[in-house]
């Protein structure tokens, strides 16, 4: 997985057909995908279900790049080794999930997967500054976590907060939430370089046909780029 700072798409497969996530799963990386986006909600942390361990272990052999596993869940510790054994690249952890989010990327790592932190819309950015050194990927939620499809928040200062605060390391910057091809461009502005797309993405097709799936991405990426340097 080797760093770049170029602009990358990360379908979310919470908007895709749930009867059919490895050929979704696919089809997506057929047609453009950088990066798989999984977004794990327990019920407790967010207001919602989704997958855990066993559906990211399945869909693994679908995925030809990176599979970017999002835990909205807490604790995170106990299934740190279970996302490791299902084939997670990077594996995500929410800041307000415990208290020790040293020790939780500490685990990550050593469990030999890329780190990452995530902050609520309202959590600074401040709360990750004593953790930068210890992470790959910083994810700024621009929706409140549990459900897809909603309104994008613009955190555009706390992106550019981040940046500023990441300088040369090689950590990315993860969007979550809302983005679309009139979004895009407002996230990459401020900084961000990987841009998790849920129903931008898979609105207007299916795997039977994927080539919306293919439009959307391209558009995404071009209204990002548009901007990018």
């Amino acid at each position: 997985m080797p760093f770049d700072r170029s602009i990358k798409i990360a379908p979310s497969i919470l908007a895709a057909d749930f009867a059919n996530f490895g050929a979704e799963c696919a089809a997506a990386c057929d047609q453009g995908a950088d990066w798989i986006h999984v977004d794990v909600m327990d019920g407790h942390f967010v207001p919602n279900i989704t997958f855990g361990p066993a559906t990211c272990a399945a869909i693994r052999p679908h995925i030809k790049g990176v599979m970017d596993v999002h835990l909205m869940i807490a604790p995170v510790d106990p299934y740190i080794d279970a996302f490791a054994d299902a084939g997670a690249d990077v594996l995500t952890a929410h800041v307000e999930a415990g208290p020790h989010i040293h020790r939780t990327l500490q685990a990550i790592r050593g469990a030999g997967m890329k780190a990452g932190v995530a902050l609520n819309p309202g959590t600074p950015a401040a709360a990750v500054e004593e953790v930068m050194d210890m992470v790959d990927l910083v994810c700024v939620m621009t929706v409140n976590p549990g459900f897809g499809g909603q309104k994008f928040i613009d955190m555009s200062n706390k992106i550019k907060a981040l940046r500023a605060m990441i300088g040369d390391r090689p950590v990315h910057v993860e969007i979550d939430g809302g983005v679309d091809p009139t979004t895009a461009p407002i996230v990459a502005r401020a900084g961000a370089d990987v841009l998790v797309a849920g129903s931008a993405v898979f609105r207007g097709g299916s795997v039977s046909d994927p080539a919306p799936y293919g439009d959307n991405i391209r558009n995404i990426r071009a209204a990002a780029e548009g901007v990018w340097t």
